[in-house]
């Protein structure tokens, strides 16, 4: 979490310092044994520097933010802000304003004389702007490049081109939060925080300061139980509170005062949540949670429910941002995407062999995806029943696989996977992706071959079996490939 509420002691300290090194210094595969596999957390130097956002959105003297950069270009869209001094619930209290409001309070704030990180006037709100989609709401502007590192974003690519929820009752709510994209810009003067929080999907997540400090606690995950109440259901919500030890028993396991007081400047940072291969079981994992949890909640009506699964559904997608069903399209999809990689390589390039590297991250994230649709054929969502009844939209999205490979968001999403990898390869120094041309005989050796593999996905179960069909086709069902499954995301 970034400091919070400027008292000055926090009361979790963790021991262990986070490498830092050059980005520029470092190879992807190295990236991925060194940190993503682990899980383990890491400061990378060295790659904002050709940013935009590092030019236009710092003061002339470069020692602060340009806030008046912001009111002038941007000072029209309406953004979420916390107010870091009142609780609701169990998060900030929230509210919309314009960027030019919110930067006129800013500027405010700054001219107060006396104003210390140390000393807040708690009756006052303290703002905290959160969560702007920027990189959405102005696409041409291109305020900075996503670092190769972190290229390799299921939730965000997919999100470019399709919505996170089909079933019409839930798509008519018009989240924005669950609808456009986890790319983010935060903005906020010296002493605004975010509480203590594991990321939405447990996704991993990457920020980089445009300017300013932030000061970031992580509480690895053999401790994260301790920061939770005794039933699990509700977590610590400030490490700067006097946290009742009644409610809270584990917490003082964790906890020592430290000798330093952290300071945190004015500061703006781009932040993006995302997972891959790597951390889908993470998602899985915390549907399935949140999925017992809401069912539990309205198990007494089940007898009287006409629909009990769908309202289950309805609620998951609710409080999470996502249900079983939406996860499935996405990794259907995902899947397929994949297999028209591969295909293209076998096909076009003649061999996958010719191809290791590339062929071997594609075979990958079908290994990923396997493993977790195996779990997921045991839910009560996709028994024959219940499959049978979810919305139409929900069961065409996932079900046809010849009329998704002609849908063009599709097509949009393996066009978008075509150049991240690119990008990735990039890294790995192994050239570039030939690009993908489209002619009839392309086209029809491709449909031939997804003919081959099945015309429809019913279920989980059927996602793994043409994904066994896919690695047995491709000679790939015995690649020695270390995919991850079961590690569990940081506390933040």
């Amino acid at each position: 979490m970034e400091a919070g509420k400027g008292l000055g002691r926090p009361a979790v300290a963790i021991s262990g310092e986070v490498e830092r090194l050059d980005g520029r210094t470092l190879s992807y595969d190295e990236f991925v044994e060194r940190y993503l596999m682990p899980n383990r957390p890491v400061v990378l130097t060295g790659l904002m520097d050709d940013w935009r956002a590092a030019a236009d959105w710092l003061s002339p003297d470069g020692r602060g933010p340009n806030l008046h950069f912001f009111a002038d270009h941007f000072g029209k869209s309406v953004v979420q802000v916390a107010d870091c001094s009142t609780k609701e619930f169990t998060d900030q209290k929230r509210q919309e304003m314009t960027v030019a409001e919110f930067i006129s309070y800013w500027l405010k704030l700054s001219l107060e004389k006396g104003r210390s990180v140390l000393c807040n006037d708690e009756s006052k709100p303290l703002l905290y702007l959160k969560d702007w989609h920027f990189n959405k709401e102005y696409p041409d502007y291109v305020a900075y490049t996503t670092p190769p590192f972190f290229t390799d974003d299921w939730l965000n690519l997919y999100l470019d081109s399709h919505l996170i929820h089909r079933d019409s009752d839930i798509h008519r709510d018009k989240n924005e939060a669950n609808c456009a994209d986890y790319r983010f810009v935060y903005m906020g003067p010296k002493g605004t925080w975010t509480p203590l929080h594991a990321d939405v999907f447990r996704s991993y997540s990457w920020s980089g300061n445009v300017c300013g400090r932030k000061h970031w606690f992580f509480l690895p995950p053999s401790q994260c139980q301790l920061v939770f109440d005794r039933y699990l259901r509700s977590s610590v919500y400030s490490i700067y509170d006097d946290v009742s030890e009644k409610k809270f028993p584990g917490f003082r396991k964790v906890v020592r005062y430290p000798n330093d007081i952290f300071y945190v400047e004015d500061t703006i940072s781009i932040n993006h949540n995302w997972f891959n291969a790597y951390n889908l079981s993470w998602v899985w994992n915390l549907l399935l949670r949140d999925y017992n949890v809401a069912k539990e909640y309205i198990e007494d009506i089940r007898d009287i429910c006409d629909n009990f699964e769908g309202l289950c559904q309805r609620n998951l997608a609710a409080n999470t941002g996502m249900n079983f069903y939406d996860f499935m399209i996405f990794i259907t999809r995902y899947t397929l995407g994949n297999i028209v990689q591969l295909f293209h390589l076998k096909h076009v390039e003649g061999s996958l062999n010719s191809s290791v590297t590339r062929s071997n991250l594609f075979i990958a994230n079908l290994i990923s995806v396997r493993s977790v649709a195996t779990k997921m054929k045991f839910a009560e969502a996709f028994t024959e029943e219940n499959i049978n009844s979810c919305s139409e939209e929900n069961l065409n999205a996932f079900s046809d696989i010849q009329k998704i490979m002609h849908e063009r968001e599709f097509q949009d999403l393996s066009s978008a996977l075509r150049m991240t990898y690119e990008c990735i390869n990039t890294k790995l120094k192994e050239g570039s992706l030939t690009e993908i041309t489209r002619d009839s005989e392309t086209d029809s050796a491709f449909f031939d071959f997804i003919t081959s593999l099945g015309s429809k996905i019913h279920g989980p179960g059927d996602l793994v079996g043409l994904i066994d069909r896919v690695l047995e086709k491709t000679n790939c069902s015995n690649c020695n490939i270390n995919i991850p499954c079961d590690a569990e995301p940081f506390v933040v």
